[in-house]
């Protein structure tokens, strides 16, 4: 599972410079020199991996109600920004494919449907990136997730990924025979940095919008950064 993480992921496709978990987004942060970008999947009321972070559609669209109470037929028409549609996952999974981007996958169920957002996420990412293991990694904050990841797409690299890193965190690494773990910026602390400096294990910051608190984590010993703020990092993210 040989992995390469470039310092700079964009977060959410464009982060705020295009609608997020978005076609056009995920074309931007390509085209402003980012060799990265993370999106979030969740399931439609048909079972269908969709780009979308909220369980919620009113954020981030023009529809109302749940994600996964909305069928394709309604969920694919609405308008998620500048007249941008939802993607579906295999989409995105060609666009970065075609783009040489690294997909961060996050795998974001709606409360319920775990396992199966899971199953299918993890099954159809083997399937994309079968020839190109090391330009994709999964992560979700759902341990089940990643435990379904392991066992249905074992090629694929996951990641774990927490608000407050768990004292217990090496032993979930290696049980979910993971390659890098994620975590809030704010709550990241010097002994997980040991630890992790320690064992080896790349650390990625969430959501790291700040040049000066950039310098400082990489002073501390993190490695990459997810960024919402793809105009202030684009010069160091090739």
């Amino acid at each position: 599972m040989a992995l390469t993480l470039p310092r700079w992921i964009a977060h959410r496709g464009g982060g705020v410079l295009a609608p997020e978990n978005t076609l056009a987004g995920i074309r931007l942060a390509a085209a402003m020199g980012f060799r990265a970008v993370e999106f979030d999947v969740m399931l439609s009321a048909d079972g269908t991996p969709v780009l979308i972070h909220d369980e919620s559609l009113e954020r981030t669209t023009n529809g109302r109600g749940l994600v996964c109470e909305t069928g394709d037929s309604e969920l694919f028409a609405l308008d998620a920004g500048n007249g941008e549609p939802i993607p579906h996952f295999i989409e995105a999974a060609r666009v970065c494919r075609a783009l040489g981007l690294l997909a961060n996958v996050e795998i974001k169920p709606a409360a319920g449907h775990e396992r199966a957002t899971a199953e299918k996420v993890a099954r159809l990412a083997a399937e994309i990136w079968y020839d190109a293991p090391g330009q994709v990694l999964i992560s979700s904050f759902v341990p089940e997730a990643i435990e379904i990841a392991r066992d249905l797409a074992p090629a694929l690299p996951r990641s774990l990924l927490f608000e407050v890193v768990p004292a217990d965190w090496p032993v979930l690494f290696t049980q979910m025979q993971a390659t890098a773990l994620h975590c809030d910026a704010d709550h990241l602390s010097d002994e997980v940095l040991r630890q992790a400096a320690t064992l080896d294990v790349p650390v990625v910051c969430y959501t790291v919008n700040d040049p000066v608190a950039a310098q400082a984590l990489l002073n501390r010993g993190v490695s990459a950064f997810f960024t919402d703020r793809l105009d202030l990092f684009a010069a160091q993210a090739g």
